[in-house]
This record gives C-alpha cells, sequence and structure tokens, in this order.
C-alpha cells in the first residue's frame, strides 16, 4: 500500500510539481492545502503519514504553527522553503522536523529527504514503543521486590531518569483530609545517587517553619493535569505555587514537569520532576508519562503504605541509590568523570541509546571525550563482546580511506600486493567508530550512506556486496548543519547519523566538574610519579575554575600531569595556566558574545552584489549573475528584491 502524503504549500505550481513527482516515485498524495485551516481539515480526514510543509502560507498562521500539531498527532514532516532566514530557520529546527528541503531542490533530493524522514520517523515509534513496554515491565518487577517501600520508590524513579530527566523529583499525596505529612523526594548527587530528602530534611534546608510549609500548601491550587514549565514560565509559574518557588529558589531549579496519578480511593499522588537545565522538558516527556499513566499509577497504589506508623518508622532512612541501580551499568561509564547536571544528561542519553542498534553522532568540541562516549556506548550494549574498532578519518589520506574503511582485493589497484580486510568487516558484529566524520570525502560520504542503508559493503575490486552488522557511531567538533549548507556534508547522511545525537558540553560550561576531574587526575599522576600529593590548594582550585579551558578535558588532565611533576610538598599551590583567561574562544555551537555573527541573509546579500559586480550589473543571459548563480532569473530577482538590493551599485 502506497504511503500517503500531504503537501501543504501556497504556490500552486509547486504544489502540482510536488504532486507529479510522488505520484511518479509511488507515493499517495492525499491532499494540496495552501493554510493551516485547510490543511488541518485534510489531516483530520485523510490521516497523511507525512507532511511536506511550506513554512509560509495564507492566513495568520504559518508553517511552523502547524508543526507544533504535527508532532502532537506523531506525524512526520519535512520544511521546503525558499527563505531559510537564521531566525526562522532557528524556530523550524526547534520542532524537530524529519528534514529540510530548500527550493528550488532537484527530485532526487526530495525523495532521499523523504526517504530518510520516514526512516527516521519508524524508528522513533519503534523506539517508543520498545521504551513504554520495557517501562512498564520495570514497575512490574519493582513493585515484586522483597524492599522497603521507599527504596521500591526510589528506584521507580531512577528507572524513570533516562526517559524524564530531574534532577530533585517531589512524590506528595494529598488525600480528603489534605496534603500527607511526609512528602518523598529524591535529590540526584550523581549517575546512580540519590539523596532521600524527607519533610524534616526539607525544612532544614529552607529554613521554613512546618507551619509555614503547610500555609505554603494550602495557598498553592491542586495540579490535575500532566504539564511542563521551562525557563521564563516557570518562573512565572511559582507566583501560583510557593512550595515550588521555595524549591526552585533553595536548589537552583529551572524547568518543571509534573503528573498528577488519582487512585482508586480518589487520593491525588502527584509527581514533581525538576531540571537545573532551563530547557529540559518538551511534549515527549508529557506524552510519554501520560501513556505510562495507568502502570505507575498501578505499580505506586501497590508500593504505597496504607499505615501511616509506616511511613514514621521509614522517616529517617537514607539510601544511595547506586546500591540500586545495575553495577555493569556504572562499569560501563569508566573513565567517563562528571556530577554536573550537563554531563548526568549525557550518561543519562548513553544509557538510552546504547542497548538499541541506532546510530549515534557525538558532538562535542576537541578534548571533551568524545572517544570515551563511543565506548562506553559499546559496552553497555548487547556488541559488547565484539570487536569496537575505531578509526580517525581526520588521519587517513583521502587515496586510502576507502580501502582503510572497506577494503580490497589483491591486484585492484597498483600497490594492492595482496587482499585487506576492511574496518567494517573487521567491525562486523560489533560497533565501529568514525571519529572526525567531518573530514570524510564526499564520493565516501555516499558509500558510507548505503552502508547505513544496506548493511553492505564492496571491497575496492570485488565481485559483490558482503553483508555486515555494524553499528556506527560517529563524532566530529564541526558544526555539521553549516556543512551541510555550504555543500561539505550530505544531507542524507547527516539525518541518516542524526536519529540520536549526545552532544557533550565544553568544560567551561560544567565547571562543577572541574574539582572531581582534577582530583581524578591528581591520584592517578601521582600514583604514576610516586609523589605524595594529596590536594589541590583553594587559590589553585579557584584559578582552574575561573580558567576558560579551550583544550578542555584533555588540557585539564595535561594541566594536572605537569602540576604533579613540578610539585614538592603535598599540595599543588601554584597554577601554571596560559594567560588566556579572558581570551574566550567562540565554541563549536555557539556564538561568540562579544563577536556577533553575520546572519545567512547578510551572507546572501553581499554575495549576490559581488556576483552582480562581476557580471556588470547584468542579471539574465550566458554572462549574467543568475547563470552565475545557479539561479533561474525571476527567482534571482525575487531574493533580490526580498534582501533590499535596489541596484547593484
Amino acid at each position: 500500500m502506497s504511503r500517503k502524503i500531504l503537501i501543504v504549500e501556497d504556490e500552486s505550481l509547486v504544489a502540482y510539481d510536488l504532486k507529479l513527482i510522488l505520484t511518479r516515485a509511488g507515493y499517495r498524495v492525499c491532499g494540496i492545502a495552501d493554510s493551516v485551516a485547510e490543511a488541518l481539515e485534510i489531516i483530520e480526514e485523510q490521516k497523511p503519514e507525512m507532511v511536506l510543509l511550506d513554512i509560509f502560507l495564507k492566513g495568520n498562521l504559518n508553517g511552523i504553527d502547524l508543526a507544533g500539531i504535527l508532532t502532537s498527532k506523531n506525524i512526520a514532516f519535512v520544511y521546503l522553503s525558499a527563505n531559510f532566514q537564521e531566525s526562522i530557520l532557528e524556530k523550524a529546527k526547534a520542532t524537530q522536523p524529519y528534514g529540510f528541503l530548500v527550493k528550488p531542490f532537484r527530485e532526487k533530493e526530495l525523495l532521499i529527504t523523504l526517504d530518510v524522514a520516514f526512516y527516521r520517523h519508524q524508528n522513533s515509534i519503534e523506539s517508543k514503543l520498545r521504551r513504554e513496554q520495557a517501562l512498564e515491565q520495570v514497575f512490574k518487577n519493582i513493585v515484586a521486590e522483597p524492599i522497603t517501600w521507599k527504596q521500591k520508590l526510589l528506584k521507580i524513579s531512577t528507572s524513570l531518569q533516562p526517559h524524564a530527566p530531574f534532577d530533585y523529583l517531589t512524590i506528595i499525596v494529598k488525600t480528603a483530609a489534605g496534603f500527607s505529612e511526609e512528602a518523598i523526594s529524591f535529590l540526584r548527587t550523581g549517575f546512580d545517587e540519590y539523596q532521600v530528602i524527607g519533610t524534616d530534611e526539607f525544612l532544614n534546608v529552607t529554613k521554613v517553619s512546618k507551619a509555614q510549609l503547610k500555609q505554603m500548601q494550602a495557598d498553592s491550587p491542586l495540579v490535575t493535569k500532566t504539564g511542563f514549565y521551562n525557563g521564563a514560565d516557570f518562573i512565572r509559574l511559582q507566583s501560583q505555587f510557593p512550595v515550588k518557588k521555595l524549591l526552585a529558589h533553595s536548589f537552583n531549579m529551572q524547568s518543571f514537569l509534573a503528573i498528577p496519578l488519582i487512585t482508586s480511593k480518589g487520593d491525588n499522588i502527584s509527581f514533581s520532576f525538576y531540571s537545573r537545565k532551563a530547557d529540559c522538558y518538551s511534549n515527549d516527556h508529557a506524552v510519554l508519562l501520560d501513556r505510562l499513566h495507568r502502570s505507575l499509577l498501578t505499580a505506586i497504589e501497590e508500593i504505597m503504605p496504607v499505615d501511616h506508623s509506616e511511613i514514621e518508622a521509614a522517616k529517617n532512612d537514607k539510601y544511595a541509590g547506586k546500591e540500586l541501580t545495575e553495577k555493569n551499568k556504572a562499569a560501563g561509564f569508566q573513565g567517563i568523570i562528571g556530577k554536573s547536571h550537563q554531563m548526568l544528561t549525557v550518561l543519562d542519553h548513553i544509557g538510552i541509546v546504547a542497548p538499541l542498534d541506532t546510530s549515534v553522532l557525538v558532538l562535542g568540541e576537541s578534548g571533551t571525550g568524545k572517544e570515551r562516549i563511543a565506548k562506553s556506548i559499546h559496552y553497555l550494549s548487547p556488541r559488547k563482546n565484539k570487536p569496537l574498532v575505531v578509526v580517525n578519518c581526520a588521519s587517513m589520506p583521502a587515496t586510502l580511506i576507502e580501502s582503510e574503511l572497506f577494503g580490497h582485493e589483491k591486484g585492484a589497484f597498483t600497490g594492492a600486493v595482496e587482499k585487506r580486510t576492511g574496518k567494517f568487516e573487521l567491525a562486523d558484529g560489533g560497533t565501529i567508530f568514525l571519529d572526525e566524520i567531518g573530514e570524510m570525502p564526499a564520493e565516501l560520504q555516499v558509500k558510507l550512506l548505503r552502508v547505513l542503508q544496506e548493511q553492505e559493503i564492496e571491497r575496492i575490486g570485488g565481485k559483490g556486496p558482503i553483508k555486515i552488522d555494524v553499528r556506527i557511531v560517529a563524532a566530529t567538533n564541526r558544526n555539521l548543519e553549516k556543512e551541510v549548507e555550504e555543500g561539505r556534508f550530505r544531507l542524507d547522511l547527516y539525518y541518516r547519523l542524526f536519529v540520536f545525537p549526545i552532544i557533550i558540553p565544553p568544560l567551561r560550561e560544567r565547571k562543577d566538574d572541574i574539582p572531581v576531574l582534577a582530583n581524578h587526575f591528581l591520584d592517578r599522576y601521582a600514583q604514576k610519579s610516586g609523589k605524595k600529593i594529596t590536594g589541590i590548594s583553594t587559590d589553585v582550585m579557584a584559578q582552574l575554575r575561573d580558567y576558560h579551558w579551550p583544550g578542555n578535558v584533555r588540557e585539564l588532565e595535561h594541566f594536572i600531569e605537569r602540576s604533579v611533576l613540578l610539585t614538592d610538598g603535598p599540595l599543588i599551590k601554584q597554577a601554571y595556566l596560559p594567560k588566556m583567561q579572558n581570551k574566550k574562544e567562540s565554541p563549536v555551537y555557539e556564538d561568540a558574545a562579544t563577536d556577533r555573527l553575520k546572519t545567512i541573509d547578510e551572507h546572501a546579500r553581499e554575495h549576490i552584489l559581488e556576483v552582480l559586480r562581476r557580471c556588470n550589473g547584468k542579471i539574465s543571459g550566458k554572462d549574467g549573475a543568475a547563470s552565475k548563480l545557479g539561479l533561474p532569473p525571476s527567482t534571482l530577482h525575487s531574493k533580490m528584491q526580498k534582501l533590499g538590493i535596489k541596484k547593484w551599485e
């Protein structure tokens, strides 16, 4: 049965060209709409599987507005537009589309993008279903364990962590008589470590009395539906919820996600998730918790004690989450040091994706530890007993990289004196880590795409394809979106790899990890050198926290190693740091605050003006600017009008 596609495009000629291409390719076009209102009518009636979505449409609403509705209905969509201004592009990216197409585009580009979009969407659906089923089984297993009710609650909470991340989680019961005396909260202190915060501990931290807390609870409305609030929205919400305001200020929480569970007795059990990230929660988290509502409620009703004396007896219990998590998972993170919420999020993402066969793209600056992340993904996966093959794409000559990756037969080319097995064959059954994939030549990108699509390779000089079973983890310190825009990286390969990105924050953005990392490296190099160095002075540690660390964790490690060699006493008392604390380099994934980057439109305007100058103002014809730019003259005229180019001089 052919797949149904809806075209939402306000230019009728473009829309009917698209319909012709799609019909010829075997798709079923279930409608063409030029406005959000018309699109919604067709969606309701036809239930398309994919929407090709222009951003600028007729009416008050645009394609970005419709994208949010499509996401809520779990319908995949691909943007197509001739006007990807930087501000519009940022808003479009935030809706998490399954692809972008910039007009004018070729038929082949359209079909490849659709193929990738369907692949990513299907992968996403299957992953979500597996995740829900796995969590439901986890809840049942926890309920059956011979441990206390508080331990079970902690285990339920930690099982949700990779899917609904939190730095602080509160579970509170409200009955007809009012709020329970003893709310249970879990403060995350490490990857698998949690501190239990009861009412008494909460009062000690926040410096309020029990009477004040009761009054705050009485002044707060009851949460009756699942919802999330990030950043400024959460700040505004706090005016209605005094307890949330107190908690946010005391523990530095910036996002909030709630799910209320109504028991068979009519009691309200509220799960309140808090994060130190200002943009932590999304509709995906709310949807997941809603879908888990029944199984979570069943588990909680069986877990929660019915006798108040049971609650009182457990009031002072403290449990470390580490005792309750899988030991092999902690071992899989060996070598990854960090307790900041940014790094804990990275570890959570590794925990989610490692058991799957999904391709992973690790993004981060040089020195952040991308290879360690790749190794953790492998060692936490079912492939851990098979090979992990590491390939640095930047270190191999362009003339040899194909032979290195795919192998060659004897006599395939001059110098091929014997048969060579490529890296992909060596990794069969295991994982291949393609480091610095942004350096891969364009012609090899095509072959890599085939490996991802077909799970087969072909040796140079070989007689046919060879089936392989390899999981691909790739990494780069480049901005691949920019590489795609400038034609150096294939769009279809980018989306194949971008199924599950893991972004490693630079060290300057997670300064809470600096003392932990510094002491870890100190122990290592003190032992290696045979010196009895026991610590780092307060002054030096303050300098380490203030330094910008352009070389990230690798630079910190080298600094500690050097300091150990130069230190005679038991403490490192002097920081031999480069004098560049104030010369902050622009990170790969964000603009420097003091150096505004030009917008895409500004670059386009300058480029068109330069071409017009070289063509002496001529637009049409053989030597005209339109020809040089590869655009129809009418399109160039439109772009000039849009960019305010009235004359070329």
